[in-house]
């Protein structure tokens, strides 16, 4: 049963998303926590750190550890978990690929059509609404947010904004500054 409820929340995820992982983020923390509440905020945070920093999408790489996290807290087994993050992955995946294997199959006749125009166009601006909310989402009393925590992001913005760098340095930078902070080795 936990197999065919995770498959339809990312599936449904997966259908009503625009504007790629990040903006994939506040669906599945109202799905997973709040609806469902699989998992608590303090680890869909992790989670979404975790997501970041891996290769790839991000809402993939979150639907991948949530369907294994889901099910390890469930007590299946590691098989089991290893499954809950295929269905997950599979799920939030597969609403892309029938839309994209039916747009491109369309989209050269229709492309200057003034109907696919101005949906695209008021498309464009619900998506930065959706990936401000994600980040706004994250800002809880359940992350570890004091001053520190804002100078890294204002540091880490004013990189990306001004200066155009590669966010693998950015965030190679913020794991070393964490390390700095926070570790208990110094």
């Amino acid at each position: 049963m936990i197999f065919l409820q995770l498959f339809y929340v990312f599936f449904l995820i997966g259908t009503f998303t625009f504007g790629g992982g990040y903006a994939m983020i506040s669906l599945i923390q109202d799905q997973v926590v709040i609806s469902h509440q699989w998992i608590t905020p303090e680890k869909f945070t992790d989670i979404v750190a975790i997501s970041q920093m891996s290769p790839g999408p991000v809402g993939i790489n979150s639907a991948t550890y949530i369907g294994y996290s889901v099910l390890e807290a469930s007590g299946y087994s590691p098989l089991l978990c290893i499954l809950g993050s295929i269905t997950a992955t599979t799920a939030v995946v597969l609403p892309s690929f029938i839309i994209m294997l039916l747009i491109s199959l369309i989209f050269e006749k229709f492309k200057n059509n003034l109907y696919v125009t101005s949906v695209l166009d008021y498309i464009r601006p619900v998506t930065i609404g959706l990936l401000a909310s994600a980040s706004i989402l994250l800002i809880t009393p359940y992350n570890f947010i004091d001053a520190w925590s804002w100078i890294l992001f204002g540091i880490s913005f004013a990189v990306l904004f001004f200066f155009n760098a590669n966010p693998f340095y950015i965030i190679i930078g913020s794991a070393v500054a964490g390390l700095l902070l926070y570790g208990d080795f110094l």
